[in-house]
């Protein structure tokens, strides 16, 4: 059977996004991204092209790595200003009927009882479309913003995050039974208090004893999707995510990250095609190669070398200013995203990387590689590249929006659905089963499912249930 190519859009609430510099494009409506309709005309084009949905990245802090100064993320727009990712969702789920919405939003800067009402909250909204990128954040500014001396260890943040997703799963999967909410006008109740249950949750990091504040929304819990490559961000995702998100440069080092990913499944108990694994990279389309080529020269015009380094040096926590353009690139271990220099330095050894050629590369597309060419070139390499890694689809940056985002839906998806390997339509129901095919919940065999059971031993007081 021939395996379909998924296509997310990768997003954020801010300007360029992965491509810092190119705002300055003519044919760029970034700029645009406190509008609206920025957002609107988006979700239609997205929609049109059957993609599974709009993943919106966001972090709370500013780059400044580095030289140690935020000047170059401010005078080059480098993903600031960025606004919440969260409000621009509603929006666009009232103009589609089909596509997913993954927000971003960090465990280490938000207590999850206020945060499990917000998701449910977008759930309904959304009809069952919402989804959740789990991060545990790795800009040290956001920490300290947020009244942190300084940003907690890498693997602590993950072991925090063990405990948030337990309440959650908590409140989310067991607080209200299904059958809870009766809306019964005649008899005046709307919900029946011994079908909703306090959780009492007392653990190490948090303590949260009484019910959700929401009742059940379409998926209960949202779509969960993860981004951590390193050691303990696989152990996570593999115990958590339903989507996993990985970005590497080289096709080598994805496949090295995919193979790593479905073997830890393996040892946590789950088929090892459990998990839809999508990995970052853009692509510039036209009519001919030629015409393809022609329009990257133009978008490299664009490029900020000094975007480039502000990107990397935030995401790998290393300072890139310290060094020479033409020094080699070298593993450093740091508090930030580890797996990031890994992709370059150990993932593929038959690339060796100087900082000038990361800051070039970084300056167009972000941390994925760009494939340039006409439709049928890009279906044949994006073909290839499920075939060589093992991958399940892709998260495509775009490099101008929404020009990017048409283009791919004008040219490679009518190619790609010509080959029998694209969508025609979608699923109907909730995110989760356009998805996977199944229910709107969470499987019986995620880790959520034991919460379902133990949390309605539960029922909530009298005195709870009267504010």
């Amino acid at each position: 059977m021939t395996q379909l190519i998924r296509f997310n859009a990768f997003e954020m609430n801010c300007i360029a996004h992965q491509s810092p510099g190119l705002w300055r494009h003519p044919q760029d409506r970034s700029t645009e991204y406190k509008d609206l309709e920025y957002w609107t005309d988006l979700a239609k084009i997205l929609e049109r092209g059957i993609f599974d949905g709009i993943f919106i990245a966001d972090v709370l802090g500013i780059y400044d790595v580095y030289h140690a100064s935020a000047e170059h993320a401010l005078s080059g727009a480098v993903q600031v200003p960025v606004n919440d990712p969260l409000q621009i969702v509603p929006a666009m789920a009232a103009v589609t009927k089909h596509l997913g919405f993954g927000v971003t939003t960090s465990i280490s800067f938000e207590h999850p009882y206020p945060f499990a009402r917000r998701m449910s909250t977008l759930d309904h909204l959304t009809k069952g479309r919402a989804g959740w990128n789990i991060v545990t954040s790795y800009l040290q500014s956001g920490a300290k913003n947020l009244g942190q001396k300084d940003q907690l260890t890498h693997d602590h943040r993950y072991d925090i995050a063990d405990e948030y997703l337990e309440v959650l799963y908590k409140l989310w999967e067991g607080s209200w039974q299904q059958d809870a909410v009766l809306r019964d006008k005649k008899r005046g109740i709307f919900a029946d208090p011994n079908k909703v249950h306090a959780i009492q949750h007392e653990g190490k990091y948090f303590s949260v004893p009484g019910i959700h504040l929401c009742e059940p929304s379409p998926q209960r819990t949202p779509v969960l999707y993860q981004a951590g490559a390193s050691s303990r961000g696989q152990q996570f995702a593999s115990q958590n995510a339903e989507c996993i998100f990985i970005s590497a440069p080289t096709k080598a080092a994805v496949k090295q990250f995919n193979d790593s990913i479905r073997q830890r499944l393996v040892r946590e108990g789950h088929e090892p095609h459990s998990v839809l694994i999508y990995t970052m990279l853009s692509i510039v389309v036209d009519e001919t190669d030629e015409k393809a080529q022609a329009k990257f020269a133009d978008y490299q015009k664009y490029a900020s070398y000094d975007g480039g380094l502000t990107l990397t040096s935030g995401w790998s926590g290393v300072d890139f200013a310290q060094f020479k353009s033409t020094d080699q690139v070298e593993y450093i271990e740091t508090n930030a995203i580890q797996s990031m220099l890994a992709s370059y330095v150990n993932a593929d050894p038959e690339r060796i990387w100087t900082i000038e050629e990361i800051a070039k590369w970084t300056s167009i597309g972000g941390n994925g590689p760009v494939l340039v060419g006409s439709a049928s070139t890009i279906a044949d390499r994006l073909q290839e590249w499920v075939a060589e890694t093992g991958i399940d689809g892709f998260n495509l940056a775009y490099i101008l929006a929404h020009q990017s985002f048409s283009d791919v839906v004008d040219y490679v998806v009518p190619e790609l659905q010509r080959r029998g390997v694209y969508p025609t339509q979608y699923r109907e129901g909730t995110l989760r089963e356009k998805l996977f095919g199944q229910g709107p919940l969470l499987s019986d065999q995620h880790r959520a499912a034991q919460y379902r059971q133990r949390a309605q031993q539960q029922p909530v007081q009298p005195e709870q249930a009267t504010a």
